[in-house]
């Protein structure tokens, strides 16, 4: 199912979107976000910049740039949170602008060794708590 621009989250900017994640930064082609929903602590999301569907529609340069900036995320995340893994989620099945979650996992947390679910809805921070983890990745871009 391909989506139109006018009504994807990301492209719109819209309430949906900030009532799911806060803006973290302007990356090279996409912007990261830190999920509001902190089960899996850290949890942040990169969105392409323009309205893609897919990985595979990219160019391969836009790809390899893409990529860049989920791997840079990655990479503070991995700084800031020293978690034992980094989980990447492309599952765009209803809203297909290409996105990757990324979802830190660690040995005693929630689903280790499993599947991080999309949106539990079990942790929720104060706005100083998420300010802390958004200053904690951008301290490490």
């Amino acid at each position: 199912m391909k989506s139109d621009p006018k009504e994807c989250l990301y492209c719109q900017n819209n309430e949906t979107l900030h009532n799911l994640m806060i803006e973290i930064a302007p990356l090279s082609v996409s912007r990261a976000f830190l999920f509001k929903e902190q089960t899996y602590r850290g949890r942040c999301l990169v969105a392409y910049n323009g309205h893609a569907n897919d990985l595979n529609e990219l160019s391969d340069e836009e790809r390899n740039a893409f990529m860049a900036d989920v791997a840079c995320v990655t990479r503070a995340m991995d700084k800031a949170f020293q978690p034992e893994k980094i989980n990447y989620g492309a599952y765009s099945d209803k809203l297909s602008h290409l996105h990757f979650h990324l979802a830190p996992k660690y040995v005693d947390g929630p689903d280790y060794g499993g599947t991080f679910r999309m949106n539990p809805g079990e942790v929720y921070l104060t706005d100083a708590e998420y300010q802390e983890l958004i200053d904690a990745v951008k301290a490490n871009l």
